[in-house]
């Protein structure tokens, strides 16, 4: 096991991090920002260093800053968390290269699911559902286009080779808007992620978001965590998560994640990594992989009682996975609510000084955050200052837990979307379940304030 880990990102993950280390007996260094001096994380680190000025560019996107910190400290490894570095391979083979552990998969792997092209022709290989689309990245001819989309049938949705993170892609409903989309595109991925490569998929008009967590040793072994619902989000970026995914049938379940084994084998993946779909009409359709830990990976902890941070750890450590997939088990229901600090419906960022903060207890609650009272949240990362999760022995249990959880939580100097998800525990629909990825969104239409 290693002795000491530098953890290379910030907020609660940081933080997240920082206590499975402490757990295991391995000591952390936290790089930081000058914005993030007084951070919790900061003061509980058993060093901690700062790495440059506020902007991410200049501090946790700065790769030689973060190396020469591991250098100088000893670390021996170093985790990424999510965002960030965390999904770069160049900076996973720069860890590598100068003697510390990337604790994630080898670089190879990142890039193959970080091209979504190279990813949907590894799972297709691998016996993984994908959603029909074009063979590979569309060719530039506007005709090959508009022959692939008549062959699909509209709507049709043009994605970025590169993105991730809901950007990049643009929905298509006729022939005569196709060629200015796929153009759009074409220079907005180039731009935003150095790769102007953009393919076509069919639009699927009410799909919900279905994901199944992975962990992979290096010891030829990998299981499946069973799956988490992530449907209710705005402009693909979710807001509620829950595991298991209500009404879906567990055989249909099991059989997909089984292809998820499968596919880590195939591509000889390495560490915890999550396979996200499309699930519509009883079917299954393989979107893209997420090569890190995920921040709704708390669900899963709940209903599985495994540390999925601390799986990665003594996954990169060389460790063995202790548990085969006949023993893993998901137990009860929990639901996860992101708590950023924007206003609730018309989502402008709201950073500041927190005046008061208190959090929710009791029975089956955690609370995941970095933020106290006094803490100062500042406005050049994302907005997200913590995440409340609830578990319960049913559905039912975990959302009554949720709710009493939400009218506990106090957060006074800036505005949260805590009312935001008040409202949404209420809601008959949600309460039923199965809510497509679109559902968030009429929602806010009809309840515009």
């Amino acid at each position: 096991m290693f002795k000491k880990i530098l953890i290379a990102n910030r907020g609660e993950i940081a933080l997240r991090i920082q206590r499975a280390c402490r757990e295991m007996g391995v000591k952390s260094v936290v790089v930081y920002s000058e914005a993030d001096r007084d951070a919790k994380y900061v003061k509980l680190a058993d060093e901690a260093v700062c790495i440059g000025p506020a902007p991410a560019a200049q501090s946790y996107l700065n790769m030689p800053a973060i190396i020469a910190t591991a250098e100088v400290t000893d670390a021996e490894a170093i985790h990424p968390g999510y965002g960030f570095l965390s999904e770069n391979a160049d900076f996973a083979e720069r860890v590598e290269r100068s003697g510390f552990t990337f604790i994630g998969p080898t670089p190879e792997a990142i890039r193959i699911m970080g091209d979504k092209v190279a990813a949907k022709q590894a799972m297709i290989k691998s016996g993984v559902p994908c959603v029909p689309g074009s063979e590979g990245a569309l060719p530039d001819d506007p005709k090959e286009a508009i022959r692939a989309a008549r062959a699909l049938g509209y709507p049709v949705i043009i994605k970025a080779a590169g993105g991730g993170g809901g950007r990049g892609m643009r929905v298509v409903h006729t022939e005569a808007a196709l060629v200015s989309a796929v153009q759009m595109t074409r220079a907005e991925a180039g731009a935003a992620f150095g790769n102007p490569a953009v393919y076509m998929e069919k639009f699927l008009q009410n799909p919900r978001h279905i994901e199944i967590q992975v962990l992979a040793d290096t010891h030829k072994n990998a299981v499946w965590l069973g799956e988490r619902d992530c449907s209710m989000q705005r402009r693909h970026q979710k807001i509620i998560e829950e595991a298991p995914a209500p009404g879906i049938a567990r055989r249909v379940i099991e059989r997909i994640g089984e292809r998820c084994v499968a596919a880590c084998k195939k591509i000889a993946y390495r560490g915890a990594g999550t396979f996200e779909f499309l699930y519509e009409d009883g079917e299954f359709f393989f979107i893209e992989m997420n090569t890190r830990v995920q921040v709704e990976h708390p669900v899963t902890e709940w209903v599985t009682g495994i540390d999925i941070v601390q799986m990665q750890i003594r996954i990169a450590a060389g460790e063995k996975l202790p548990f085969a997939q006949r023993a893993i088990a998901c137990r009860g229901h929990a639901i996860e609510c992101r708590i950023n600090a924007e206003d609730p419906f018309k989502f402008t960022p709201s950073p500041g000084k927190v005046t008061m903060w208190h959090p929710p207890g009791g029975p089956g609650v955690r609370v995941d955050s970095h933020a106290y009272t006094n803490y100062v949240v500042p406005p050049n990362y994302d907005s997200m200052i913590g995440k409340i999760i609830v578990h319960g022995d049913t559905r039912d249990q975990a959302l009554a837990r949720m709710r009493t959880a939400l009218s506990e939580t106090v957060v006074e100097g800036i505005q949260t979307n805590i009312p935001l998800h008040r409202e949404l525990m209420v809601d008959a629909k949600f309460i039923e379940g199965g809510t497509s990825i679109h559902y968030l969104e009429g929602w806010l239409d009809q309840h515009k304030r």
